[in-house]
């Protein structure tokens, strides 16, 4: 396997490697993960508004994909860890938006009650592989 690269977080992300990075190896499998439902200058979106956290998450997403040569086409799997229903349903409905036919897996939500703010979507995961 080739060594992995780290990409600097793309204009208008957060720019902290804890809250977004991007990560690519051959060039045919790219991973993004971290807290997506910050604006650019790395505060909350929306606090205590789970739709505008979850838009703000897809936004960053496609951003983060974008500056490593994917797009939402290439998702092949979504994690996302959320607190409560209120975000776990927002962002179901954000990423029917983005990634239709709802072609990943349905298990791909973790609820992680008590480790956040109640309002807080914590962390979201998505890996691609990026076609020739």
């Amino acid at each position: 396997m080739s060594e992995l690269t780290r990409i600097p977080a793309p204009d208008g992300v957060a720019a902290a490697a804890q809250y977004s990075h991007v990560v690519m190896g051959t060039g045919r499998f790219v991973a993004v993960a971290g807290q997506l439902a910050l604006d650019e200058r790395g505060g909350l979106v929306g606090e205590g508004d789970p739709a505008a956290q979850a838009h703000q998450v897809f936004e960053n997403l496609g951003r983060c994909l974008a500056a490593a040569g994917a797009s939402f086409d290439d998702v092949v799997k979504l994690t996302y860890f959320v607190t409560d229903m209120a975000h776990m349903t927002a962002i179901r409905a954000a990423r029917a938006e983005h990634i239709p036919d709802d072609r990943l897996p349905a298990a791909s939500a973790v609820r992680v009650a008590g480790l956040v703010r109640p309002e807080f979507l914590m962390e979201v995961e998505a890996f691609a592989v990026v076609a020739e």
